[in-house]
């Protein structure tokens, strides 16, 4: 895949991760769960998405791969948003939250292909 094209499809991921966020909390209202769950399962979803259009590998390897990106981009958008770096700007670490995890799950999602095209 050209660099051009995963810039592209990276970009409508993080567009797609900012917009969805708020469906995907007001749909765990909806159902009464935990947001935690409803995101993580939503962000799941999304990567699915990404890894049975984009990556096209074998699809226990999609699943495997976009469930454990899903699980820890959500963890690590968490610890990341007690580091308390942008008070300022983001009191309650709702933005920061959801920007750290669109690009941790970019940075996931590079780090696989590169190491997918290494072995093929």
């Amino acid at each position: 895949m050209k660099p051009q094209i995963r810039v592209l499809i990276y970009s409508i991921m993080f567009f797609l991760y900012l917009t969805a966020t708020h469906f995907l909390l007001s749909l765990g209202e909806i159902l009464k769960t935990d947001p935690y769950i409803t995101l993580g399962c939503g962000f799941a979803a999304l990567n699915l998405i990404y890894a049975f259009f984009g990556l096209k590998w074998k699809p226990l390897l999609n699943v495997i791969c976009a469930i454990g990106i899903a699980a820890l981009a959500l963890f690590l958008a968490l610890k990341f948003t007690n580091l308390h770096l942008f008070l300022k700007y983001d009191p309650y670490h709702v933005k920061t939250a959801i920007f750290a995890n669109a690009v941790f799950s970019i940075i996931f999602w590079e780090i696989i292909y590169r190491v997918k095209t290494r072995k093929s």
